[in-house]
């Protein structure tokens, strides 16, 4: 008489991770998920015919852990990747990582507290640091949490869902139709604006994720796409909410502007964080060498006494 053994419970949660070409960022990236306070996850990993180390790496972590499901094969692109990564997932919930970011220990066990509290929340994110290549701090970045302030502006092309901190709903995300392979520069905001017609996103407030920003994170080449994008996934969220929208993204790349450089150079200023201002000053001044701003900004951060903390400062 033979008996075969129950299969094994699905875990609570499924890590879904594309990989392209991350070799640099990818260790700490791994380590971040790896060392998660909660266990209960499958991490599935597609490589998506990089070019350089990232695969090696891949399969070094995929032999040591065995919560990793690794596949590699020839590129497709993210849209497709995540697509197949959404298809192999078996959790409850579903937890985004982009190659070149760390996660908070705490991340998984934080969201996963907020939705099984929130049985209306489809999806939540939360407010991230952003870190220069080096893994050092550049800023802060607050998000809005409410649903409503959510939709408002993502309805006006403003995605305010880090796609690398999000976690969702399975169920949803299935329902949702996953993401439009059509939609290659805002594929994140058109999935994010059809969840929100099933159910409500929110933001947590705390630092889950820490953002990277480097040459490669947004492309010069993609931005009047990344803008045309948005506007239809807008035109069509409008249409099928029968609603008159207004679309107030504008195309510049605010990642690479010297003015975005300048705000995360005079908020560590003003908290004291000298090496914070001036490496900011640099690249505003690289982006923009002739705004006098980005010279002020440097100089102060070199020769200038910092502020006290307990007086009000300025803001740009």
């Amino acid at each position: 008489m033979s008996s075969t053994l129950p299969s094994p419970a699905p875990p609570t949660l499924s890590v879904a991770l594309a990989v392209y070409n991350s070799d640099r960022y990818l260790p700490a990236c791994l380590d971040s998920i790896l060392a998660q306070t909660f266990t209960d996850f499958e991490f599935l990993i597609i490589d998506d015919g990089s070019t350089d180390r990232a695969l090696q790496i891949l399969q070094q972590y995929a032999a040591q852990d065995q919560r990793i499901k690794l596949i590699s094969r020839e590129n497709r692109g993210i849209a497709k990747t995540r697509n197949e990564l959404l298809a192999m997932a078996t959790g409850e919930f579903v937890a985004v990582m982009d190659g070149d970011d760390v996660a908070m220990p705490d991340r998984f066990a934080r969201q996963i507290e907020f939705l099984r509290t929130h049985g209306e929340v489809v999806c939540v994110g939360s407010a991230v640091n952003w870190i220069d290549p080096q893994g050092r701090y550049l800023g802060h970045c607050p998000m809005p949490e409410s649903d409503e302030e959510i939709q408002r502006l993502m309805l006006g092309g403003i995605s305010l869902l880090h796609h690398p901190c999000t976690m969702a709903r399975r169920e949803a995300l299935l329902r949702a139709g996953g993401y439009d392979e059509s939609m290659i520069a805002s594929v994140d905001l058109d999935l994010w604006l059809r969840l929100g017609e099933l159910g409500q996103l929110a933001n947590l407030p705390e630092v889950l994720l820490h953002y990277r920003l480097h040459p490669r994170s947004i492309t010069n080449a993609q931005q009047q796409r990344q803008t045309d994008d948005a506007r239809q996934s807008c035109e069509r969220a409008w249409k099928r909410r029968g609603i008159q929208g207004q679309f107030i993204r504008q195309p510049a790349d605010h990642l690479h502007q010297a003015d975005f450089w300048l705000r995360c150079g005079w908020l560590g200023f003003n908290d004291g964080l000298r090496d914070v201002a001036r490496r900011c000053g640099l690249r505003a001044i690289a982006t923009q060498p002739g705004l006098l701003e980005a010279w002020k900004l440097l100089v102060c951060a070199l020769i200038k006494p910092l502020p006290d903390k307990t007086l009000r400062q300025p803001t740009l």
